[in-house]
C-alpha cells in the first residue's frame, strides 16, 4: 500500500491510500461541519444541508444524481456527525473518475426553494421517528445533559422548531461559512489511481473560492446527574451514561478503547458476563467517542423495567471496583487480541480505510497505517489504563433514563 496526498492552490487536500491489489475504490469529501459549529438558531442545519446535497446541483436533478451514482454500481450515501459530514461511494475501479465528478458536484448542491421545502418535511419525520422508536432520544438527550452550553451537547437533528424555522436563505449562509476548500478533504481507498483522482479534482473544484473557518474547540467539564423520563409507549428502560475522557488528539485515545473493551464490549466483557450472559439485561455496553478538545465513554443499558434499578446498581457497582482495583494483565491480552484482529480484518475493505484514513486526517492531519494502529493498540500497559482511570474516573457521568418508569432508586438520592 502507498499513501499519497496533493493540496490544490485552494487548498483542497487530496488524500489517497492506494492499493492496487484492491478490487474496489472508494471515494469520498470529509467536511469539517457538524452540530457543534451550528447556533442554536441553525441548530440541524449540518443535518439538512447534508440531505440538500442529494437534491441537486445546477448541473444537475436529484433524480440524476440519484441514477448516476446508481448507473456505476455504487454504494453511496452521508452522515452528519457533531464535527464532521462525510459523502462518500464505493464503486469499481473503472468508474473512479465519474464517482468523483458526481460527488464534487454534490459539494455546491443547487439549494432550491421547492427541494428545500420538500425536505424539510423528511427532516421533520426523521425527527419525529427518533423520538417514537427505542431508544427515544436516549443518546442525543444524554449528550445535551452531559455538555449543557458547550457546542458538543446540540442535537444532530436538530429540534421540531429549528428545523421549521431554517430557511433556504441561513443554509446557503452556513454553507458558505464551512464548506471552503480549505476545510474539507478528498479522500480515497483502495485500487486508487492517484494522479487521476487530482487531475479530476482539479477541473472539478479548482476554481472553487477559499476563505478562512475557524472552531472553537473548548475541553468541557465533568458533570454528574440522573434524569428519568417517562414514555408510556415503551416496553423497556433505556439507560444512557456519559463519562469524560480523552479527546481525539490526546494520546491515551488508544488506552481508552481497550478499557471500553474489557469493560463494555458485546462480547466477552465484564459486562457482558454479568449482564447479558445471566440474562440480567436485554443489553449492556460501553462505546468510546472522540471529539476536538474532548471525549466521552458512553454506556448503554437496556432491560425490563422491573430489573432497571438492579442493572443500573450492578453497572455502578462494576465501574466502582474497576475505578478502585484496575485491570489485570489477562484482562488487557485479551482485549488487545480482539481490537487487532478486528482492526485488521476490517481493513480488507476500502470503504472502511476510508473512513479511518479520512476521519484521521480531518481531525488530526495525520496519516496512520493499519501496522502503526495495532503497534498502538499493543504498546498499552495496565499502568495506562490506570493514567486513564485516574484522569477520567468512570464514575463520575450523566446518567439519562427513559423508559415506562415513573420512578427508580436513583431519583430517590439526594
Amino acid at each position: 500500500m502507498e499513501f499519497r496526498n496533493h493540496t490544490l492552490s485552494n487548498g483542497l487536500q487530496i488524500v489517497a491510500e492506494c492499493n492496487e491489489n484492491a478490487y474496489s475504490t472508494a471515494v469520498g469529501y470529509f467536511v469539517r461541519a457538524g452540530s457543534r459549529d451550528e447556533t442554536d438558531a441553525l441548530s440541524g442545519v449540518s443535518h439538512f444541508l447534508e440531505h440538500m446535497a442529494f437534491k441537486g446541483t445546477s448541473h444537475r436533478t436529484a433524480a440524476e444524481v440519484n441514477q448516476q451514482l446508481d448507473r456505476i454500481g455504487s454504494h453511496s450515501n452521508a452522515s452528519t456527525s457533531e464535527e464532521q459530514t462525510i459523502y462518500y461511494a464505493a464503486m469499481l475501479p473503472e468508474y473512479q473518475e465519474t464517482a468523483v465528478e458526481i460527488l464534487s458536484d454534490m459539494m455546491r448542491p443547487a439549494l432550491r426553494e421547492d427541494d428545500f421545502a420538500t425536505e424539510k418535511q423528511v427532516i421533520l419525520e426523521e425527527i419525529a421517528k427518533y423520538d417514537d422508536q427505542p431508544p427515544f432520544g436516549a443518546h442525543e438527550k444524554a449528550m445535551a445533559h452531559h455538555f449543557g452550553a458547550h457546542p458538543l451537547g446540540r442535537n444532530v437533528l436538530g429540534s421540531v422548531e429549528s428545523v421549521r424555522a431554517l430557511t433556504a436563505e441561513q443554509m446557503g449562509a452556513y454553507f458558505q461559512q464551512r464548506y471552503s476548500p480549505g476545510n474539507m478533504v478528498l479522500t480515497a481507498a483502495g485500487n486508487v489511481n492517484f494522479d487521476a483522482l487530482i487531475k479530476t479534482a482539479e477541473r472539478m473544484c479548482g476554481d472553487w473560492p477559499s476563505f478562512e473557518v475557524t472552531r472553537e474547540t473548548p475541553r468541557a467539564e465533568p458533570h454528574e446527574g440522573f434524569t428519568l423520563i417517562h414514555k408510556e409507549s415503551a416496553s423497556q428502560q433505556y439507560l444512557v451514561q456519559i463519562a469524560n475522557g480523552p479527546g481525539s488528539t490526546d494520546s491515551d485515545r488508544y488506552t481508552a478503547r481497550m478499557l471500553a473493551t474489557i469493560l463494555g464490549d458485546d462480547s466477552g466483557s465484564r459486562l457482558y458476563w454479568e449482564l447479558i450472559e445471566t440474562g440480567i439485561a436485554e443489553y449492556a455496553g460501553i462505546d468510546c467517542y472522540e471529539f476536538q478538545g474532548s471525549g466521552i465513554f458512553m454506556t448503554y443499558l437496556c432491560g425490563a423495567p422491573e430489573d432497571a434499578d438492579r442493572i443500573l446498581h450492578i453497572a455502578t457497582r462494576m465501574k466502582e471496583s474497576l475505578q478502585q482495583d484496575g485491570v489485570s494483565e489477562e484482562e488487557l491480552a485479551q482485549a488487545q487480541s480482539k481490537i487487532c484482529a478486528h482492526i485488521v480484518l476490517s481493513s480488507e475493505r476500502p470503504m472502511h480505510r476510508l473512513y479511518a484514513v479520512g476521519t484521521n486526517w480531518l481531525q488530526r492531519d495525520q496519516y496512520r497505517t493499519v501496522r502503526d494502529v495495532v503497534d498502538a493498540y499493543q504498546a498499552v500497559t495496565v499502568d495506562d489504563i490506570r493514567g486513564v482511570l485516574d484522569r477520567y474516573p468512570l464514575t463520575q457521568e450523566t446518567t439519562v433514563a427513559i423508559g415506562p418508569l415513573k420512578q427508580m432508586a436513583a431519583t430517590d438520592k439526594p
